[in-house]
């Protein structure tokens, strides 16, 4: 059988905490979990039939439950649902190869946590606060275009410039929100990453890689902005494993 790989851990002190946690836990299907270690890291894994778990897609949640309750515990990696190698000499041999940069970002996530915030918003009423400034721009159009005997042109040219300018009021306010979550933020000592407007009315998607003890004081920050900005709703979800902050290929 196969080795499905659930997260890589920092070594611990205490090799018995380690057993002792693994025999209260138990992998996909109720598999037995198993520790493949290589200096200071190890990888949590447990025997699978490869073909099993690459068809039966229901066993994301078991496998991301699984990894949430080691993150209690340890200081680890999330590993992506479905990494299976054939044994646990193959397994050693890609955390020798991967050593350097497997240490290197477990000491990055060690301690902190992993929040995700999305920003939603009412498209309809954002777009209405910005039609008035992209509506004024027309009579800067009618001047530019002023001779012209071609009423199909201005019209064309007026949709035009007021789209463009309310695609841009609605960039430039989604980078002033931005701001104000980065400067709020400033004393988390957070890393941070965005994304703007996902979807229409998902106009920010933030993570935020943190200290443990920083978790109440995120959760204020996250509050007072609601109330700065009552058309927007903040939706923040965590703490979770760091599965974002893992800058790493595996070879």
């Amino acid at each position: 059988m196969e080795k499905l790989i659930y997260s890589i851990i920092k070594g611990t002190e205490n090799p018995a905490q380690l057993i002792s946690v693994l025999n209260g836990l138990r992998g996909i299907s109720g598999a037995k979990l198993e520790v493949v270690s290589c200096e200071r890291i190890a990888a949590v894994v447990c025997s699978v039939q490869k073909n099993a778990v690459v068809t039966d897609r229901s066993g994301t949640l078991e496998y991301a439950g699984l990894v949430d309750n080691l993150s209690k515990e340890f200081t680890l990696l999330p590993v992506r649902f479905g990494s299976v190698m054939e044994s646990n000499d193959e397994i050693r041999k890609m955390l020798q190869k991967n050593y350097k940069e497997i240490e290197k970002n477990l000491l990055k996530v060690e301690g902190r946590v992993e929040f995700g915030l999305k920003v939603f918003c009412d498209p309809e009423k954002l777009q209405a606060r910005f039609n008035a400034k992209g509506e004024a721009e027309i009579k800067t159009v009618d001047n530019t275009v002023k001779g012209q005997n071609n009423s199909v042109f201005k019209d064309y040219v007026n949709k035009k410039l007021i789209e463009y300018r309310i695609e841009e009021s609605l960039l430039s306010y989604v980078n002033s929100v931005i701001q104000e979550i980065t400067e709020c933020c400033a004393g988390l000592e957070a890393i941070s990453k965005y994304k703007k407007m996902p979807s229409p009315t998902n106009i920010i998607d933030a993570l935020f890689l943190i200290d443990k003890e920083m978790t109440d004081q995120l959760i204020r920050l996250v509050k007072d902005l609601q109330t700065r900005y009552p058309d927007l709703n903040f939706i923040l979800t965590g703490p979770w494993p760091p599965y974002n902050f893992v800058d790493i290929t595996i070879s």
